[in-house]
């Protein structure tokens, strides 16, 4: 499982040092990087970008449906498979940064979410977890509300 939160700066080549820890947590040596949601990138294995893909691309008339024509373009159009090179850094492809505003040398944020990472430019990062506040709120006191229902 892919856990934790890291800061980390992308250097003048636009390579992120993915940290040991998460690295050691994963099989193979590359990741696919893509456009997630709220302004970030989504970095995945390739076995998990093949479910995401499939699930996007072979429901039944997928190329007939809007929305899903939407994800193609957003998520899996972008995407692009990025190889660990000797010291655990990949490169991020300059259009993919530009899209979540992640420029060299600033810092940004590194997520461990279960099964893939997320990576955001720091402020936009923190801005989002202060804006989101009240909905993280909500979600927790609806999981407090499933956990009774357990009992």
């Amino acid at each position: 499982m892919l856990t934790g939160e890291f800061y980390n700066t992308i250097d003048d080549k636009g390579r992120i040092l993915i940290p040991s820890r998460l690295r050691s947590a994963m099989e193979g040596d590359a990741l696919y990087v893509t456009r997630g949601l709220e302004n970030c990138l989504w970095l995945m294995l390739p076995s998990d970008f093949e479910k995401l893909k499939n699930t996007i691309m072979n429901g039944p008339g997928a190329m007939f449906d809007r929305k899903l024509r939407i994800l193609q373009r957003g998520m899996i159009a972008p995407a692009q498979l990025c190889d660990f090179d000797k010291v655990g850094r990949i490169n991020i492809p300059q259009s993919l940064r530009e899209s979540v505003s992640l420029a060299a040398k600033e810092e940004s944020v590194l997520l461990g979410t279960g099964n893939y990472l997320e990576l955001w430019n720091r402020s936009a990062y923190e801005q989002y977890l202060h804006a989101s506040m009240d909905e993280f709120l909500d979600a927790a006191q609806s999981l407090s509300e499933m956990i009774r229902e357990d009992f």
